[in-house]
């Protein structure tokens, strides 16, 4: 089979990874991938946005399944582009439409979607600038910590939590004057929810569904989950607190409203939800959902899947996923994200890697790398991420870390307490 995936983060590299162990794979296409990506498949440099150039990609060669890794293509209508196109209708796309990848992109939409449809999740209220007043009234009737979120896509730092009233009325007010632009016009303020936080990954072809192991990320960039939100330092599968009774909630009142209220809504959905969860007192409540799979939570989720990769993406567009079996790793798996000094301010591409042919039983996936004149270099905030097995999560944390050691490049930085909470 001749596949093309969109993307070229660590998320496209594991997939990449995944299914270049598939022996049903001809060639590998990756637009515009990352210099580990290029040691699976053929990179092409086409931007995630670039329709045209993806059509004239997947007819001259022969291309027969896309999957859209990031959340932009598919809120841009990726999909609904090929469908729309006489010569590009019959090929497999695994994404969802413009109107469900909504759910990332509308935090309004995703909440009000919740709310019809009994999903359990916090109150909210949202806001635009000439109703900038009665948000600072909402405000005021809550109790802190106050959540405050971007509607539209901020690159996963368009969450602001705070605790004093007084700077959450001025971070609305920055936020509905641009400070994430034009995912901040609007603004939704909701209720804090108290407890663990960890995600759980499902894959629909709009009946039927799959539930991909569940996964915890650490968005913070400091220790002790300190500083700026960033798109990940870390992951960690399977979630020791999710057991089998947590899981089952997570089905019945989550995944399967969800389905239904998709399909209720006549949108179509054909790919990957990921569901931001709490887990309040052995209870799940939906924080957000994404309409992809989650980076870096892709770097421990999919190593943990024994089926045939290809074999799910093609049962998901002939949609007989309902009559799949999934195999999964009962090993843990974790992964430690190393970033560029400053990040995720700031920071200087360009600077080279070293030390990658010395890593020992880890999986290194690129995130943000480019590779020159024989050199891998550094071309993102967030660059590699070392991804490990162990029978449990310290004996994996300990091969990640150790192999982290081994790779160099200026100003590297790394959480070191991945699962400190667990």
């Amino acid at each position: 089979m001749r596949i093309l995936i969109i993307g070229g983060g660590g998320r496209e590299h594991a997939m990449a990874w995944a299914i270049a162990k598939s022996p049903q794979l001809e060639k590998l296409f990756i637009a515009p991938g990352n210099a580990g990506t290029a040691q699976l498949g053929c990179n092409v440099p086409i931007g995630v946005e670039d329709f045209g150039a993806m059509k004239k990609l997947v007819l001259d060669e022969a291309i027969e399944l896309v999957l859209v890794g990031p959340e932009v293509p598919l809120v841009a209508g990726v999909v609904d582009y090929f469908k729309a196109d006489a010569e590009l209708k019959e090929i497999a796309v695994i994404g969802p439409s413009k109107a469900g990848a909504e759910l990332e992109g509308s935090k309004d939409f995703a909440k009000v979607f919740m709310k019809d449809y009994d999903i359990p999740t916090g109150e909210f209220m949202t806001f635009i600038d000439y109703t900038l007043a009665e948000g600072y009234y909402f405000l005021s009737q809550m109790k802190p910590p106050y959540v405050l979120k971007a509607d539209g896509l901020a690159a996963g730092k368009g969450v602001l939590i705070i605790d004093d009233l007084e700077e959450a009325k001025k971070e609305l007010h920055s936020m509905l004057h641009g400070k994430f632009g034009k995912a901040s016009t609007r603004v939704v303020i909701e209720e804090h929810l108290a407890g663990i936080e960890l995600s759980v990954f499902v894959l629909t072809d709009g009946e039927g569904y799959v539930i991909f192991p569940e996964a915890k990320d650490y968005k913070r960039i400091g220790e002790g989950d300190t500083g700026l939100n960033t798109g990940g330092m870390g992951a960690i599968s399977p979630v020791p607190f999710a057991d089998e009774k947590f899981l089952k909630k997570v089905e019945d009142r989550v995944v399967k409203p969800t389905i239904k209220g998709l399909k209720a809504e006549g949108i179509d959905y054909k790919g990957f939800i990921f569901i931001g969860l709490m887990n309040k007192g052995g209870d799940p409540y939906v924080i957000e959902y994404n309409v992809r799979m989650g980076d870096p939570e892709s770097e421990v989720v999919l190593p943990r899947i024994k089926t045939d990769f290809v074999e799910i993406l093609k049962a998901t567009a002939e949609n007989r996923l309902k009559d799949l079996k999934i195999e999964f790793d009962e090993r843990s798996v974790t992964t430690i994200m190393m970033v560029s000094g400053g990040y995720p301010g700031s920071y200087e591409k360009g600077k080279e890697i070293k030390g990658l042919e010395n890593v020992d039983g880890s999986i290194v996936f690129h995130a943000g790398t480019k590779a020159n004149d024989g050199k891998v270099l550094t071309h993102g905030g967030r660059v590699l991420a070392i991804s490990s097995f162990g029978k449990d999560m310290k004996e994996a944390l300990a091969k990640s870390y150790k192999n982290a050691e081994k790779i160099q490049f200026e100003d590297k930085y790394y959480r070191r307490d991945i699962g400190f909470d667990l």
